[in-house]
């Protein structure tokens, strides 16, 4: 199975094969700060799952960023439209895309939605805004802290 992406002009374009590891709504203060949102639908990939499919050289179409507080991640953007289509991080040996950048069908929903659907809050701690859908909220990554909700 492949999950395909885009930036919003569609100059920078990927796909991802496989099943996602964690899909979650990230409040985060990075993601709200990169996003200007509240909160982000991220999905992690292993690294290798990951491949750019827009035209040869990738460089060329895409800006980095390394936040100096964290520098094993890179989050790259498109260069001409600025939407942030991937972050890399070399510390764990993930991607992560977000979700409002998939592929959509003709009625404008997320192409395999039950594969990427979110499953929790997590970094739940710093939301901008409560969220009532019955997803679990978790104060860092799902299962893997304190269960807030």
């Amino acid at each position: 199975m492949n999950i395909d992406g885009s930036c919003f002009c569609r100059r920078v374009s990927y796909s991802v094969a496989g099943r996602p590891g964690l899909s979650a709504f990230c409040h985060c203060t990075n993601c709200q700060r990169l996003s200007g949102c509240p909160f982000v639908h991220t999905i992690h990939f292993p690294a290798g799952a990951f491949r750019w499919t827009h035209a040869a050289p990738h460089e060329e179409y895409l800006d980095s960023y390394v936040p100096p507080e964290k520098p094993w991640k890179t989050r790259f953007r498109c260069k001409n439209c600025g939407a942030c289509v991937m972050s890399a991080n070399s510390k764990v040996g993930q991607c992560s895309i977000w979700g409002a950048h998939l592929s959509r069908d003709d009625a404008g929903k997320i192409v395999d939605w039950e594969t990427v659907k979110p499953t929790a809050h997590i970094f739940y701690g710093t939301r901008m805004l409560d969220v009532q859908d019955g997803l679990g909220k978790w104060e860092g990554y799902e299962n893997g802290s304190r269960r807030l909700g």
